[in-house]
C-alpha cells in the first residue's frame, strides 16, 4: 500500500511540474519589431489553428533581434531584409537563413517641405540610416535622381558612403538612427524613412516625393524575410509557420494598415537563400 501510495505521489508531483510549465515544449518565440501591429494577432491565431504555438518577442530596434536568435534566445525573426541578413552573416559566426519571404516595399523618400525629389534646392539636408547595411539603395536613388555623385564615377552595389563625394553632390547627407528620420522631418528637408516608423508617425504616399520599383530584379535582395538559425532542427517547421503569413487574412490586415505600399513576394526559402549566397558574396567581395 506504502510503495501504490509513493508511485501515486510522484505522478502527481511530475503531473503538477508539467503543469507548472509556463512555455509549451512546441512554443516558437518570434522576434519582431512592430508587434502592435494588428496583422501578427491575425497571424499568430491562424498559427494556432494549425497547431504552432507562437510566442510574440518585442524589439525596439533593429540592432536586437539577431544576436537574439543567434544565441537562441528566440527561434525566429522577422523585421530584415535579405541584405540586412547578409551584412549580418558575413560578420558574424552563427549563421542565419530565410526560412520564407514576406514583402518588399519601395524605397520613400519624405518630405514636408517640398513637393517632388527635382524641387530639392542645392544643399537640401537629406537623412538616411546610419546602419551601412541600408545606406546604398537610397544612395543610388539619389545618384539615379542626380544629386548624388559618387568618387568612382559609377556607384555600385559595392559602394558606401565613404565613396560619394560630399563636395560634388547636390544635397548634403545626414546619417541618423532609422527612428529618429521620420522625426528629424521638421528640420531636414527630406528624409528615407522606413516604412514601419513612417506609418507610426502617419507619413503617407502625399508625403513621399520619391519611390523606387519594388519589382526591379537587382531588388530581390531588399525582400523581407522570416529568418531561423541554419543549424536549427526545426528548420522544416518554421517554413511551414511562415508559409501562414501569406493567408489571405494576414494579407488584408497588412494591406489594412500599410496600404497597397507593401508588395508580397512569394520566393522559395531556395531562391532566398541563392540571393543570400550571392549578397554575402558581393559584400564580401575586394570593390
Amino acid at each position: 500500500m506504502k510503495r501504490i501510495l509513493a508511485v501515486v505521489v510522484v505522478l502527481l508531483t511530475l503531473t503538477a511540474t508539467a503543469c507548472s510549465s509556463t512555455e509549451p515544449a512546441n512554443e516558437i518565440k518570434l522576434g519582431v519589431v512592430d508587434i502592435g501591429k494588428p496583422h501578427w494577432k491575425v497571424f499568430t491565431d491562424l498559427a494556432k489553428e494549425k497547431g504552432f504555438a507562437v510566442k510574440l518577442v518585442s524589439f525596439s530596434d533593429y540592432n536586437a533581434p539577431n544576436p537574439a536568435l543567434a544565441d537562441s534566445s528566440i527561434d525566429l525573426n522577422q523585421f530584415q531584409h535579405v541584405r540586412y541578413l547578409a551584412a549580418y552573416n558575413t560578420k558574424n559566426t552563427v549563421r542565419l537563413t530565410p526560412v520564407g519571404a514576406t514583402q518588399i516595399y519601395p524605397l520613400q523618400l519624405y518630405s514636408k517641405k517640398y513637393r517632388s525629389i527635382d524641387a530639392l534646392p542645392a544643399g537640401a539636408s537629406v537623412g538616411l540610416s546610419d546602419n551601412p547595411a541600408n545606406q546604398i539603395r537610397p544612395l543610388l536613388s539619389l545618384k539615379a535622381a542626380g544629386l548624388v555623385t559618387f568618387r568612382d564615377g559609377a556607384g555600385t552595389w559595392k559602394s558606401t558612403l565613404a565613396d560619394v563625394d560630399r563636395e560634388r553632390s547636390k544635397v548634403t547627407l545626414v546619417t541618423l538612427d532609422p527612428t529618429q528620420i521620420g522625426p528629424a522631418l521638421d528640420s531636414l528637408d527630406a528624409g528615407f524613412v522606413d516604412d514601419t516608423f513612417a506609418t507610426k508617425l502617419g507619413l503617407t504616399t502625399k508625403d513621399s516625393i520619391y519611390t523606387d520599383d519594388p519589382n526591379r530584379p537587382d531588388l530581390a535582395q531588399y525582400v523581407n524575410i522570416f529568418a531561423a538559425r541554419e543549424n536549427d532542427p526545426r528548420i522544416a517547421d518554421y517554413t511551414r509557420l511562415a508559409a501562414i503569413y501569406h493567408d489571405d487574412r494576414v494579407h488584408r490586415a497588412v494591406v489594412a494598415d500599410a496600404g497597397e505600399a507593401a508588395v508580397f513576394r512569394t520566393e522559395s526559402p531556395e531562391q532566398l537563400r541563392a540571393t543570400l549566397t550571392q549578397t554575402e558574396e558581393a559584400l564580401k567581395a575586394p570593390k
